[in-house]
C-alpha cells in the first residue's frame, strides 16, 4: 500500500459553495456523531497541513446558510452526491447475487465445469482485494468522484456484456471487469462520505449500507422472476442489471467534475509541510490491522452464510423453498439495521460493545444450527442476519478511525483489501469440511471459533483512536 497523501478530495477551489480554507481542530474534524449541522462539500486535507503535520480540514458550508452562505447550486450538488451514493451502493452486489440465482443455467449454457463454477464463489473477494488496493493511487491522479464514475461504467459494461460472450474465459474476464468497478467503489465511497459529510458520517454511512443491503436482496430475490418476465432467457436476466448501473453513472459524471485534481496536486509531496518527513506506512498502525482482520472475518461469515446456509437447512430436512426464504430473511434483516447501526456507532466514542453484541448473535445463531437446525430455523436465520451487520459497522469505523479524507482512503483500501484476502479461504474450507466429515458439525464449529477473534478485533478496532496518531 502506497503511503503518499491524497490530493484534494473536495470541490475545486472557487467551485460554487466552496469556502476559504480554514483549519479546524483535528479532533473536531474527526468526530462523527450525527449533529444538527447539515453536511456539505468539505475540502479535505492533502494540499495544506495543519498543526503537527496533519492535514488541515476546511469546514463544510451549511446547506441552510443565509444570504452570503452556500448558494443554491451547492445545495443542489449535495443532493446529487447523496443520490450518487445511494445509486452506487445499490450496484455493489447485484453483479454477484444475480449470478448466484442463475448459476445452474449459466453452467449449462456455457458448458462450465464444476471447478470453474466453484471458482466464481471466490472470485469476488479476490477481485475486491486486488483491484481495491489500486483505488488510492487512482484517486490521487483523477479524484474519487471520477474513479467511482468509472467504476459504475465498468459495472454496467461488464454486466451487460458477460452473458453474450459465448465462452467461459470471456465470461470470467467481463465478470472481473464488473468486479473491478465494484472494488474501487467499495474503497472510495467511504472517502466521499467523509469529504462531503464530515458532520454526518454515521448517518450517511447508514444510508449507504442500507442501500447496499437492499441491492443485494433485490438481486437475489428478483433475478429469477425478472428472467421469466423477460422471456425466460438467463442471458437477458443477467444483463438486465446493467440498466441500474448505467443510471448510477449519471450523478457521478456531475460529481467528478466538481472533484477533479491536477497532476501536480496528486504528487507524493502533496499534504506535507516543507521539510516534513514522509508518512509512515499504514501497516505500522495497530488499529488499521485490527480493523482489517475484523473486516476479513465478518466478510468470511457473510460469504459462508450466503453460500451455505440454505444447504445447511435443506440437509436438516427443511424444504428447498423454505430454505431460500430463510436466506432471504437473513439478508433482509440487514436492510434496516444497516441504516440504524452506523448512526448508533457515530454517537459512541467506542464501538467495541457493538462488535461484541453482533458477535454474540452470530455465536448464538450457529449454536442453534448445531443443536436444532430445523426446530428453530427462523430464529437462527434472524440471529445470523443481525450478526452479518458487522459489515456496516466496519464501514462506519473506517470513517471514524481517521481524521482526514486522506487517512480514510488509505485505511479503507488497506482494511478492505487485506480483509477480502482473509475471507477467500472460508467458504472453500467450509465446503471441504462438509465433504470430508459428511455433516455440518465441523463447519459450524469453525464458524463459532472464527467469531471469537472477530469479537476481539472488533473491540480493538472500536477504540477511540486515529491512525494518524499511531503513524
Amino acid at each position: 500500500m502506497a503511503d503518499e497523501d491524497l490530493a484534494t478530495l473536495g470541490p475545486r477551489a472557487g467551485a460554487p459553495g466552496s469556502t476559504p480554507d480554514a483549519p479546524t481542530g483535528a479532533r473536531t474534524a474527526a468526530r462523527t456523531a450525527d449533529g444538527p449541522t447539515p453536511g456539505g462539500p468539505e475540502k479535505a486535507a492533502g494540499a495544506a497541513a495543519g498543526p503537527g503535520g496533519e492535514p488541515a480540514v476546511a469546514p463544510a458550508p451549511s446547506a441552510e446558510a443565509p444570504a452570503g452562505g452556500a448558494p443554491a447550486s451547492a445545495r443542489w450538488l449535495t443532493g446529487v452526491v447523496i443520490a450518487g451514493i445511494v445509486l452506487a451502493a445499490l450496484n455493489l452486489r447485484p453483479a454477484i447475487t444475480s449470478l448466484g440465482a442463475l448459476m445452474e443455467e449459466v453452467r449449462v449454457g456455457l458448458g462450465m465445469g464444476g471447478t470453474v463454477a466453484g471458482m466464481l464463489t471466490s472470485v469476488p473477494a479476490l477481485c475486491f482485494a486486488v483491484f481495491g488496493i489500486t483505488a488510492p493511487r487512482l484517486a490521487r491522479r483523477w479524484g474519487p468522484g471520477r474513479i467511482v464514475c468509472a467504476g459504475m461504467a465498468a459495472i454496467a459494461v461488464g454486466v451487460a456484456v458477460r452473458p453474450f460472450t459465448g465462452g467461459t474465459a470471456a465470461f470470467l474476464v467481463t465478470t472481473a471487469l464488473a468486479l473491478a468497478g465494484i472494488a474501487v467503489s467499495n474503497v472510495l465511497i467511504p472517502v466521499v462520505i467523509k469529504s462531503w459529510f464530515p458532520q454526518r458520517v454515521g448517518q450517511m454511512t447508514g444510508l449507504y449500507s442500507m442501500a447496499l443491503a437492499l441491492g443485494t436482496s433485490l438481486a437475489a430475490s428478483l433475478t429469477v422472476p425478472l428472467t421469466a418476465a423477460l422471456g425466460g432467457g438467463w442471458k437477458i436476466g443477467l444483463a438486465a442489471w446493467a440498466t441500474l448501473a448505467a443510471v448510477a453513472v449519471l450523478p457521478w459524471v456531475l460529481i467528478g467534475r466538481q472533484r477533479g485534481v491536477t497532476a501536480g496536486a496528486a504528487r507524493p509531496a502533496a499534504g506535507r509541510q516543507d521539510g516534513a518527513a514522509p508518512r509512515a506506512r499504514i501497516t505500522k498502525s495497530p488499529t488499521a490491522w485490527a480493523l482489517a482482520v475484523f473486516f476479513g472475518l465478518q466478510a468470511t461469515g457473510a460469504y459462508i452464510t450466503m453460500g451455505w446456509l440454505p444447504q445447511i437447512f435443506r440437509d436438516a430436512g427443511v424444504s428447498a423453498g423454505t430454505a431460500g426464504v430463510l436466506l432471504a430473511v437473513t439478508m433482509a434483516v440487514s436492510v434496516p439495521l444497516s441504516f440504524v447501526l452506523p448512526r448508533l456507532a457515530g454517537r459512541m466514542r467506542n464501538q467495541g460493545p457493538l462488535a461484541v453484541v453482533l458477535g454474540l448473535c452470530g455465536i448464538s445463531g450457529y449454536a442453534g444450527l448445531w443443536l436444532a437446525p430445523a426446530g428453530g430455523a427462523w430464529a437462527w436465520a434472524l440471529l445470523l442476519g443481525v450478526s452479518n451487520c458487522a459489515f456496516p459497522l466496519a464501514i462506519a469505523m473506517i470513517g471514524m478511525r481517521a481524521r482526514s479524507a486522506d487517512g480514510v482512503v488509505r485505511l479503507s483500501a488497506f482494511a478492505q483489501s487485506v480483509g477480502y484476502l482473509i475471507s477467500i479461504p472460508g467458504p472453500l474450507l467450509v465446503g471441504t469440511l462438509n465433504q470430508h466429515s459428511g455433516g455440518w458439525d465441523q463447519p459450524i464449529a469453525l464458524m463459532i471459533g472464527l467469531l471469537v477473534p472477530q469479537i476481539v478485533m472488533g473491540v480493538l478496532a472500536g477504540r477511540d483512536r486515529r491512525i494518524e496518531d499511531e503513524l
